[in-house]
């Protein structure tokens, strides 16, 4: 019996920073955008080069085994020799690999993440093989002989498995997590309602959590004392977490990069600021603060205060070192972090101060 099995993508990644990378800022009346932009047709200086093994069932398997959780992924790859390297991540950081599917027919997943000076990322990716997980491949043995299941964003084609396997993990008393992807944000809320309505934990960006919902930045437009205009924009997150928590899952996060953190569990919202870091890179910050929100729910007997505090300092971790999986700390060291930094805390409101 596995403690958790992690379902979503792999993939060999490419960490490219360089400081000739402008960023441009786009807005209209209901959204901004920022965007990364490189010269068009000059030879660009790169700062620093490397290489990693991503994907969000890799990463967040790689998590949850650190934590001490016995670990397995249901990633599908190519024959090729980046399924070689992500099968020595695999064994490296003692995950099993029993449950990992290979096809002829695709390559493995591959991206190219350009790191901005200030720290972000634009991630270029090949899905491959991992548009392409099946219903006939998926092992169902294992996954009903799981306690838990972590599914990370399925793009392409293997969305098409996401409701079989909510169903058949609540069937069969299964606990699961799930951080929808682009590709589920895309097919709506109403659509997603039986595998949400399953989830103990829906977790999302603020972003995605704007887009499934539909509410948006709202400006307010006000003149100052020497009559010039200025505009006041803000997003009701609260309201998101209320709409997202009435599909049913037992606890809602929203995570708002460098703005920190929100979670609601019907009686409760809770707020933490980021912590303390320096950023290097932002990719995989989401993964470790999910996968450890999770881990921590199990281990702390869903103590959801205690579970924001370690995965916010878990992200901060890799946030500081390029690699999705780099700095990752165990629960020993997260508690012992949190033990230096009494300052560090949650703040709670009732939802009927709301």
């Amino acid at each position: 019996m596995f403690d958790i099995v992690t379902i979503g993508s792999a993939t060999q990644d490419i960490f490219i920073e360089s400081d000739f990378g402008k960023i441009q800022e786009l807005r209209d009346k209901f959204s901004s955008y920022s965007m990364l932009c490189f010269e068009y047709g000059a030879k660009i200086e790169i700062d620093q080069l490397a290489y990693d093994i991503g994907g969000g069932a890799v990463n967040t398997g790689v998590n949850f085994a650190n934590l001490g959780f016995k670990t397995a992924p249901i990633i599908k790859l190519g024959h090729d020799l980046n399924s070689n390297a992500i099968f020595q991540r695999l064994e490296e950081k003692n995950i099993d690999k029993s449950l990992v599917l290979q096809t002829n027919d695709y390559k493995t997943g591959f991206s190219v993440i350009l790191t901005s000076f200030e720290g972000d990322r634009t991630v270029l990716a090949h899905r491959g093989a991992n548009s392409n997980l099946k219903l006939d491949e998926m092992p169902w043995d294992s996954i009903k002989n799981s306690k838990w299941i972590y599914i990370a964003p399925l793009s392409g084609d293997s969305n098409l498995v996401l409701d079989k396997i909510a169903e058949f993990a609540e069937e069969n008393g299964v606990s699961m997590a799930f951080n929808p992807g682009t590709t589920q944000i895309k097919r709506g809320i109403e659509d997603l309602k039986k595998v949400i309505c399953t989830a103990e934990a829906l977790v999302m960006n603020k972003s995605e959590a704007a887009r499934i919902t539909g509410i948006n930045e709202t400006c307010i437009e006000s003149s100052t004392p020497d009559e010039t205009e200025k505009k006041t924009c803000y997003v009701d997150v609260d309201k998101m977490l209320y709409e997202l928590k009435a599909y049913g899952p037992k606890v809602v996060v929203i995570t708002d990069g460098s703005k920190g953190v929100y979670c609601f569990d019907g009686e409760k919202i809770y707020f933490a600021p980021p912590f303390p870091a320096k950023v290097v890179s932002t990719l995989g910050a989401g993964d470790a603060f999910s996968s450890t929100f999770v881990g921590g729910l199990i281990r702390y007997n869903w103590n959801i205060e205690k579970s924001i505090q370690i995965a916010s300092i878990n992200a901060a971790q890799i946030i500081q070192n390029f690699g999705a999986q780099s700095g990752l700390k165990t629960f020993s060291e997260l508690e012992e972090i949190l033990s230096q930094n009494p300052d560090y805390k949650v703040s709670i409101k009732s939802k009927h101060l709301v």
